[in-house]
Protein backbone atom coordinates (compact mmCIF):
# COMPACT_ATOMS: atom_id res chain seq x y z
CA UNK A 1 0.00 0.00 0.00
CA UNK A 2 1.45 3.69 0.52
CA UNK A 3 0.46 6.91 2.54
CA UNK A 4 -3.17 8.16 1.92
CA UNK A 5 -4.11 11.37 3.21
CA UNK A 6 -6.86 11.26 6.39
CA UNK A 7 -9.96 12.72 4.64
CA UNK A 8 -9.97 16.57 4.53
CA UNK A 9 -7.45 16.44 7.62
CA UNK A 10 -4.87 16.98 5.71
CA UNK A 11 -3.09 14.16 7.75
CA UNK A 12 -1.14 11.48 5.87
CA UNK A 13 -0.65 8.38 7.29
CA UNK A 14 0.19 4.50 5.66
CA UNK A 15 -2.52 3.15 4.74
CA UNK A 16 -2.06 0.28 7.22
CA UNK A 17 -3.04 0.53 10.67
CA UNK A 18 -2.80 -1.46 14.05
CA UNK A 19 -6.22 -2.57 15.88
CA UNK A 20 -5.12 -2.40 19.34
CA UNK A 21 -8.11 -4.21 20.43
CA UNK A 22 -6.44 -7.67 20.53
CA UNK A 23 -3.48 -6.90 22.33
CA UNK A 24 -5.52 -6.72 25.79
CA UNK A 25 -5.22 -10.56 25.25
CA UNK A 26 -1.01 -10.40 25.35
CA UNK A 27 0.82 -9.14 28.46
CA UNK A 28 2.18 -5.67 28.95
CA UNK A 29 6.04 -6.88 27.72
CA UNK A 30 4.70 -8.45 24.75
CA UNK A 31 2.31 -6.27 23.67
CA UNK A 32 5.14 -2.75 24.34
CA UNK A 33 7.96 -5.38 21.78
CA UNK A 34 4.95 -5.61 18.87
CA UNK A 35 3.51 -1.45 18.91
CA UNK A 36 7.38 -0.49 18.92
CA UNK A 37 8.03 -3.05 16.28
CA UNK A 38 4.91 -1.88 14.01
CA UNK A 39 5.98 1.22 14.68
CA UNK A 40 9.98 0.77 13.23
CA UNK A 41 8.34 -1.60 10.65
CA UNK A 42 6.61 1.64 9.02
CA UNK A 43 3.04 1.55 10.58
CA UNK A 44 1.99 4.95 12.03
CA UNK A 45 -1.56 4.86 12.83
CA UNK A 46 -2.90 3.14 16.09
CA UNK A 47 -6.51 2.53 17.13
CA UNK A 48 -7.98 1.72 20.28
CA UNK A 49 -11.04 2.21 22.50
CA UNK A 50 -11.63 2.61 26.21
CA UNK A 51 -13.59 -0.13 26.18
CA UNK A 52 -10.64 -2.36 25.30
CA UNK A 53 -9.45 -2.97 29.26
CA UNK A 54 -5.99 -2.07 28.80
CA UNK A 55 -5.02 -1.84 25.85
CA UNK A 56 -5.11 2.03 26.12
CA UNK A 57 -2.79 1.69 28.98
CA UNK A 58 -0.19 -0.42 26.74
CA UNK A 59 0.00 1.59 24.32
CA UNK A 60 0.99 4.62 26.71
CA UNK A 61 3.99 2.27 27.82
CA UNK A 62 5.34 1.65 24.02
CA UNK A 63 4.89 4.97 22.79
CA UNK A 64 5.43 7.61 25.86
CA UNK A 65 7.28 10.86 24.55
CA UNK A 66 6.82 9.50 20.89
CA UNK A 67 3.74 10.37 19.97
CA UNK A 68 4.49 13.48 18.21
CA UNK A 69 5.21 11.32 15.12
CA UNK A 70 2.17 8.56 15.78
CA UNK A 71 -1.24 8.73 14.81
CA UNK A 72 -3.65 7.80 17.77
CA UNK A 73 -7.48 7.07 17.42
CA UNK A 74 -9.43 5.84 20.51
CA UNK A 75 -12.79 5.86 20.87
CA UNK A 76 -15.67 6.44 24.01
CA UNK A 77 -19.00 4.54 24.79
CA UNK A 78 -20.43 7.40 26.56
CA UNK A 79 -23.89 8.18 26.42
CA UNK A 80 -23.73 11.00 28.37
CA UNK A 81 -21.47 14.20 27.85
CA UNK A 82 -20.57 13.53 31.84
CA UNK A 83 -18.75 10.31 30.75
CA UNK A 84 -17.82 11.67 27.84
CA UNK A 85 -15.27 13.95 29.86
CA UNK A 86 -14.37 11.02 32.53
CA UNK A 87 -13.55 8.77 29.01
CA UNK A 88 -11.65 11.46 27.76
CA UNK A 89 -9.46 11.93 30.65
CA UNK A 90 -8.98 8.43 31.28
CA UNK A 91 -7.50 7.97 28.39
CA UNK A 92 -5.47 11.18 28.14
CA UNK A 93 -3.64 9.50 31.32
CA UNK A 94 -3.49 5.65 30.18
CA UNK A 95 -2.06 6.47 26.79
CA UNK A 96 0.60 9.36 28.62
CA UNK A 97 -0.22 12.18 26.18
CA UNK A 98 -1.49 15.81 26.01
CA UNK A 99 -4.10 14.99 22.97
CA UNK A 100 -5.47 12.31 21.12
CA UNK A 101 -5.47 12.73 17.35
CA UNK A 102 -8.38 11.14 16.68
CA UNK A 103 -11.81 10.51 19.00
CA UNK A 104 -14.40 8.88 18.36
CA UNK A 105 -17.55 7.90 19.59
CA UNK A 106 -18.19 4.11 20.29
CA UNK A 107 -20.75 2.20 18.14
CA UNK A 108 -23.68 4.58 19.68
CA UNK A 109 -27.35 3.71 19.00
CA UNK A 110 -27.84 7.29 17.61
CA UNK A 111 -25.63 9.54 15.49
CA UNK A 112 -24.83 12.50 18.38
CA UNK A 113 -25.16 16.14 16.77
CA UNK A 114 -25.46 19.66 18.18
CA UNK A 115 -27.47 20.26 21.06
CA UNK A 116 -29.17 16.77 21.28
CA UNK A 117 -30.33 15.75 24.63
CA UNK A 118 -26.66 13.66 25.09
CA UNK A 119 -24.41 16.49 24.81
CA UNK A 120 -22.24 14.34 23.57
CA UNK A 121 -21.37 15.95 20.49
CA UNK A 122 -21.08 19.31 22.04
CA UNK A 123 -18.55 17.79 24.44
CA UNK A 124 -16.37 16.85 21.35
CA UNK A 125 -16.41 20.49 20.03
CA UNK A 126 -15.63 21.96 23.62
CA UNK A 127 -12.57 19.15 24.32
CA UNK A 128 -11.26 19.93 20.64
CA UNK A 129 -11.33 24.05 22.02
CA UNK A 130 -8.91 22.98 24.29
CA UNK A 131 -6.76 21.17 22.58
CA UNK A 132 -7.52 17.73 24.20
CA UNK A 133 -8.29 16.00 20.89
CA UNK A 134 -7.44 17.26 17.02
CA UNK A 135 -10.41 15.33 15.05
CA UNK A 136 -13.79 13.97 15.38
CA UNK A 137 -15.05 10.51 14.12
CA UNK A 138 -17.58 8.04 14.66
CA UNK A 139 -18.04 4.19 14.74
CA UNK A 140 -21.26 2.05 14.12
CA UNK A 141 -22.25 -1.25 12.45
CA UNK A 142 -25.37 0.19 11.36
CA UNK A 143 -25.90 1.43 8.19
CA UNK A 144 -28.46 4.24 8.91
CA UNK A 145 -26.32 5.70 11.42
CA UNK A 146 -23.19 5.35 9.31
CA UNK A 147 -25.31 7.37 6.85
CA UNK A 148 -26.70 9.59 8.86
CA UNK A 149 -23.03 10.42 10.10
CA UNK A 150 -21.45 11.35 6.42
CA UNK A 151 -25.07 13.18 5.13
CA UNK A 152 -24.51 15.75 8.36
CA UNK A 153 -21.00 16.88 7.47
CA UNK A 154 -20.32 16.94 11.29
CA UNK A 155 -17.64 13.91 11.19
CA UNK A 156 -13.48 13.57 10.26
CA UNK A 157 -14.02 10.24 10.00
CA UNK A 158 -16.54 7.18 9.84
CA UNK A 159 -14.95 3.54 11.36
CA UNK A 160 -17.26 0.65 9.87
CA UNK A 161 -16.97 -3.23 9.09
CA UNK A 162 -15.03 -3.32 5.28
CA UNK A 163 -14.00 -6.34 3.98
CA UNK A 164 -14.43 -8.13 0.67
CA UNK A 165 -17.39 -9.93 2.33
CA UNK A 166 -18.86 -6.63 2.38
CA UNK A 167 -22.11 -6.12 0.49
CA UNK A 168 -22.95 -3.55 -1.74
CA UNK A 169 -24.51 -1.28 0.31
CA UNK A 170 -21.63 -1.40 2.65
CA UNK A 171 -19.09 -0.44 -0.49
CA UNK A 172 -21.23 3.07 -0.90
CA UNK A 173 -20.59 4.19 2.27
CA UNK A 174 -16.94 4.29 0.93
CA UNK A 175 -18.05 6.00 -2.20
CA UNK A 176 -19.95 8.49 -0.04
CA UNK A 177 -17.13 9.27 2.38
CA UNK A 178 -14.96 9.98 -0.47
CA UNK A 179 -17.25 12.61 -2.17
CA UNK A 180 -17.35 14.42 1.50
CA UNK A 181 -13.86 14.44 2.11
CA UNK A 182 -14.27 12.11 5.36
CA UNK A 183 -11.60 9.48 6.40
CA UNK A 184 -12.76 5.76 6.13
CA UNK A 185 -11.34 3.16 8.75
CA UNK A 186 -12.21 -0.20 7.96
CA UNK A 187 -12.57 -2.45 10.79
CA UNK A 188 -13.10 -6.24 10.41
CA UNK A 189 -10.49 -5.98 7.71
CA UNK A 190 -10.58 -9.81 7.83
CA UNK A 191 -14.30 -10.58 8.97
CA UNK A 192 -13.07 -11.46 12.70
CA UNK A 193 -10.80 -14.15 11.34
CA UNK A 194 -13.56 -15.75 8.53
CA UNK A 195 -10.85 -14.09 6.07
CA UNK A 196 -7.72 -16.19 6.24
CA UNK A 197 -5.54 -15.07 3.10
CA UNK A 198 -4.06 -11.94 4.60
CA UNK A 199 -2.31 -10.97 1.34
CA UNK A 200 -5.60 -11.41 -0.92
CA UNK A 201 -7.71 -8.84 1.68
CA UNK A 202 -4.80 -6.72 1.60
CA UNK A 203 -4.90 -6.26 -1.61
CA UNK A 204 -8.58 -5.74 -2.08
CA UNK A 205 -8.44 -3.20 0.06
CA UNK A 206 -5.31 -1.28 -1.50
CA UNK A 207 -7.88 -0.37 -4.34
CA UNK A 208 -10.19 2.55 -1.89
CA UNK A 209 -7.54 5.37 -2.26
CA UNK A 210 -9.99 6.59 0.83
CA UNK A 211 -9.42 3.78 3.65
CA UNK A 212 -6.95 2.85 6.00
CA UNK A 213 -8.00 -0.72 7.20
CA UNK A 214 -6.85 -1.53 10.96
CA UNK A 215 -5.57 -5.55 11.29
CA UNK A 216 -6.37 -7.00 14.68
CA UNK A 217 -3.20 -8.17 15.82
CA UNK A 218 -2.02 -10.28 18.46
CA UNK A 219 0.81 -12.14 17.37
CA UNK A 220 4.49 -11.37 15.97
CA UNK A 221 3.72 -13.12 12.85
CA UNK A 222 0.74 -11.61 12.01
CA UNK A 223 2.65 -8.58 12.05
CA UNK A 224 5.76 -9.41 10.18
CA UNK A 225 3.14 -10.34 7.44
CA UNK A 226 1.84 -6.92 6.82
CA UNK A 227 4.94 -4.94 7.61
CA UNK A 228 5.75 -7.27 4.99
CA UNK A 229 3.42 -6.03 2.74
CA UNK A 230 4.64 -2.42 2.97
CA UNK A 231 7.47 -2.43 1.17
CA UNK A 232 6.52 -5.57 -1.20
CA UNK A 233 2.86 -5.43 -1.50
CA UNK A 234 0.86 -8.27 -2.84
CA UNK A 235 -0.59 -7.99 -6.65
CA UNK A 236 -4.34 -8.56 -6.90
CA UNK A 237 -3.81 -11.51 -9.32
CA UNK A 238 -6.47 -13.48 -10.94
CA UNK A 239 -5.56 -16.18 -8.86
CA UNK A 240 -6.51 -14.05 -5.69
CA UNK A 241 -9.38 -12.72 -7.15
CA UNK A 242 -10.69 -15.85 -7.89
CA UNK A 243 -10.04 -17.04 -4.29
CA UNK A 244 -11.95 -13.93 -3.05
CA UNK A 245 -14.74 -14.71 -5.24
CA UNK A 246 -15.23 -18.41 -3.90
CA UNK A 247 -14.97 -16.92 -0.42
CA UNK A 248 -17.33 -14.11 -1.21
CA UNK A 249 -19.92 -16.81 -2.64
CA UNK A 250 -19.78 -19.14 0.62
CA UNK A 251 -19.61 -16.13 2.90
CA UNK A 252 -21.90 -13.72 1.95
CA UNK A 253 -25.20 -13.49 3.64
CA UNK A 254 -26.54 -14.87 7.05
CA UNK A 255 -23.00 -15.14 9.52
CA UNK A 256 -22.34 -14.07 12.39
CA UNK A 257 -19.19 -11.13 12.09
CA UNK A 258 -18.68 -11.78 15.56
CA UNK A 259 -19.04 -7.97 16.56
CA UNK A 260 -20.06 -8.73 19.96
CA UNK A 261 -23.33 -6.49 20.01
CA UNK A 262 -25.82 -9.37 20.80
CA UNK A 263 -23.79 -9.36 24.23
CA UNK A 264 -24.08 -10.41 27.37
CA UNK A 265 -26.41 -13.10 27.05
CA UNK A 266 -28.71 -13.66 30.15
CA UNK A 267 -27.88 -17.66 29.50
CA UNK A 268 -24.09 -17.00 29.74
CA UNK A 269 -24.19 -17.84 26.35
CA UNK A 270 -20.84 -16.66 24.29
CA UNK A 271 -22.98 -15.92 21.62
CA UNK A 272 -20.39 -14.18 18.72
CA UNK A 273 -18.15 -17.33 19.43
CA UNK A 274 -20.74 -19.85 19.48
CA UNK A 275 -22.86 -18.37 15.97
CA UNK A 276 -19.98 -19.00 13.71
CA UNK A 277 -17.70 -21.87 15.95
CA UNK A 278 -18.67 -24.48 13.06
CA UNK A 279 -17.07 -21.91 10.28
CA UNK A 280 -13.76 -20.71 12.00
CA UNK A 281 -13.74 -24.55 12.95
CA UNK A 282 -13.43 -25.64 8.61
CA UNK A 283 -11.76 -22.45 7.48
CA UNK A 284 -8.79 -21.56 10.56
CA UNK A 285 -9.06 -24.91 12.96
CA UNK A 286 -9.14 -23.47 16.70
CA UNK A 287 -7.83 -25.94 19.17
CA UNK A 288 -9.47 -23.70 21.89
CA UNK A 289 -12.75 -24.61 20.27
CA UNK A 290 -11.64 -28.29 20.63
CA UNK A 291 -10.36 -28.09 24.31
CA UNK A 292 -12.50 -29.03 27.51
CA UNK A 293 -13.25 -25.34 27.62
CA UNK A 294 -14.34 -25.15 24.74
CA UNK A 295 -16.97 -28.25 24.38
CA UNK A 296 -17.85 -26.53 27.49
CA UNK A 297 -18.98 -23.23 25.92
CA UNK A 298 -20.46 -24.79 22.87
CA UNK A 299 -22.67 -26.87 25.40
CA UNK A 300 -24.42 -23.63 26.87
CA UNK A 301 -25.66 -23.41 23.74
CA UNK A 302 -28.42 -25.51 24.71
CA UNK A 303 -29.54 -22.89 27.73
CA UNK A 304 -31.07 -21.16 25.19
CA UNK A 305 -33.96 -19.66 25.84
CA UNK A 306 -34.91 -18.33 22.42
CA UNK A 307 -35.63 -14.90 24.70
CA UNK A 308 -34.63 -12.79 21.38
CA UNK A 309 -32.89 -9.86 23.44
CA UNK A 310 -29.48 -10.71 21.20
CA UNK A 311 -32.15 -10.65 18.16
CA UNK A 312 -32.67 -7.12 19.40
CA UNK A 313 -29.52 -5.89 19.60
CA UNK A 314 -27.49 -7.48 16.73
CA UNK A 315 -26.82 -4.78 14.05
CA UNK A 316 -26.49 -6.75 11.23
CA UNK A 317 -30.35 -7.89 11.46
CA UNK A 318 -29.51 -11.64 12.40
CA UNK A 319 -31.43 -14.51 14.29
CA UNK A 320 -28.45 -15.24 16.93
CA UNK A 321 -30.69 -18.39 18.16
CA UNK A 322 -30.87 -19.70 14.81
CA UNK A 323 -26.87 -19.09 13.92
CA UNK A 324 -26.50 -20.87 17.34
CA UNK A 325 -28.52 -24.07 17.34
CA UNK A 326 -26.85 -24.65 13.39
CA UNK A 327 -23.29 -23.95 14.52
CA UNK A 328 -23.91 -26.09 17.66
CA UNK A 329 -25.02 -29.11 15.55
CA UNK A 330 -22.29 -28.99 12.57
CA UNK A 331 -19.63 -28.72 16.05
CA UNK A 332 -21.18 -31.80 17.31
CA UNK A 333 -20.80 -33.51 13.97
CA UNK A 334 -17.61 -32.81 13.95
CA UNK A 335 -16.38 -33.89 16.87
CA UNK A 336 -18.44 -37.22 15.76
CA UNK A 337 -15.66 -37.45 13.35
CA UNK A 338 -17.40 -35.34 10.51
CA UNK A 339 -14.29 -34.25 8.30
CA UNK A 340 -13.14 -30.15 8.33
Amino acid sequence: MAQITIGKTGVRVEQNGFGALPIQRITADEAVYLLKKAYHGGINFFDSARGYTDSEEKLGKAFTGEWEHIFIATKTPAGKAEQFWEDLETSLRMLKTDHIDLYQFHNPPFCPKPGDPSKLYDAMVQAKKQGKIRFIGITNHRLHIAWEAIESGLYDTLQFPLSYLSSEKDLALVAACKEKGMGFIAMKALSGGLITNAAAAYTWMARFKNVIPIWGIQREGELDEFISYIKNPPVLTEERMSFIERDRAGLQGAFCRGCGYCMPCPQGIVINMCARASLLLRRAPLEMLMSERGKAMMKKVEDCIHCDQCSAKCPYGLDPPTLLQKNYQDYQEILAGKPL
